[in-house]
């Protein structure tokens, strides 16, 4: 074996690597982005749960029990409120994961040691959570109610023993396949997306017909728009397929409106289009396409839309960075339409970004071009 000659060998890598800096900065970026994104977004520990309540009784009883859920740094209440159409609006817009609902006389029963319970309902459109928010609600309850117990053997006027009355709504029997279907829907429909288009551009540079195009009397956003619309057909058809597997295969049901689902799914697959076409006139060769659209719609879809992990369980910088994720408004759509029957005047907010997300990518890649063309 000759040592020269392996020196050889590396110095010529070693000069490759310095003249490929894109694949350098690849290989250099993409360990320390794995790490950033699975150490801060894998966390299993759910706090900061969003939680309303309707105070029925405005009893020092009731009151304690409002500051355990508040102080036990499970919970954080956001709202105050009197009926039930407020208790559905707050669940519907997802401001909130939980109301807890204590009745009329709630204070007089405790004091009378009367038995008495108070009403948790949970936002059952994620299963996992779902689970927890009545877990922790349970053991918060039986630490009241261990109080009472604790009197009553010392002698004194016996308490009532709390119970707790978990009602899930969207998902009563907390099945998971309703939480993790409609997030494949969006993964599938985004990874489809980005990875279809991102190719399409870097194939015209490959096989030499860009000149060709450049010399065409056509502007890039013709050039976009004509490359996205052929994707979008063959893609809109694949997710479609998707949603009518889920309901036949796992029982997804359909609560919501069909022209709806298909107008939102629609937005959302220009968003990922739009996407896919800027990482074509970035990248140079299709591999290189093919990995930086993995980078850009398998993990942030996966790990910061909210289909695994909540969001309100992330660091807040890392919670700042979902906002540049489609899949996370088209996830609260989706699963508002399937699952809750929701309308647009509800997730209005999340067409409004999906939509914007769509134009601005879509410029982008138009203005991309342009500067390629010039």
């Amino acid at each position: 074996m000759n040592v020269h000659k392996i020196l050889a060998v590396m110095r010529k890598e070693m000069r490759q690597i310095r003249r490929d800096r894109r694949t350098l900065l690849i290989l250099l970026f993409v360990p320390a982005f794995f790490l950033l994104i699975y150490g801060y977004a894998l966390n299993f520990d759910i706090r900061h749960v969003a939680i309303g309540v309707e105070d029925q009784d405005h009893s020092s009883a009731s009151r304690e029990v409002i500051s355990a859920f508040t102080n036990s740094g499970y919970f954080d209440l956001v709202a105050a409120v009197t009926s039930d159409r407020e208790i559905d609006d707050l669940l519907d817009r997802n401001d909130a994961r939980a109301v807890l609902v204590i009745p009329s006389k709630f204070g007089a029963d405790a004091a009378g040691g009367r038995p008495t319970a108070v009403q948790v309902i949970v936002n059952g459109d994620n299963a996992n959570t779902a689970t927890t928010v009545v877990g922790y609600a349970l053991g918060i309850i039986t630490t009241i109610s261990s109080r009472y117990e604790m009197q009553a053997r010392l002698g004194s006027t016996a308490g009532p023993i709390l119970a707790l009355e978990p009602r899930v709504w969207y998902n009563p029997e907390l099945r998971s396949t309703f939480f993790l279907v409609p997030g494949l829907i969006a993964y599938i429909a985004m990874l489809t997306g980005v990875v279809s288009t991102s190719l399409s551009v870097v194939r015209e540079k490959e096989l030499g017909t860009m000149e060709q195009v450049r010399m065409a009397p056509i502007g890039p956003p013709e050039y976009v728009i004509g490359k996205t619309i052929p994707y979008f057909f063959i893609s809109l058809a694949a997710a479609t397929l998707i949603v009518l597997a889920a309901m036949a295969l796992f029982e997804l049901p359909m609560r919501g409106s069909w022209v709806m689902l298909l107008a939102s799914t629609s937005l959302f697959l220009i968003a990922a289009l739009g996407l896919g076409l800027l990482v074509s006139t970035v990248a140079d060769s299709q591999q290189v396409a093919f990995q930086i659209a993995l980078l850009t719609s398998y993990l942030p879809t996966l790990m910061l839309s909210g289909f695994i992990f909540p969001i309100s369980t992330m660091p807040a910088f890392l919670q700042a960075v979902t906002y540049a994720v489609p899949a996370r408004y088209f996830l609260v759509i989706l699963r508002g339409i399937v699952l809750k029957g929701i309308g647009p005047a509800i997730f209005w907010p999340q067409l409004a970004a999906l939509g914007t997300f769509a134009v601005v990518i879509l410029a982008l890649a138009s203005m991309r071009l342009r500067r390629q063309w010039m």
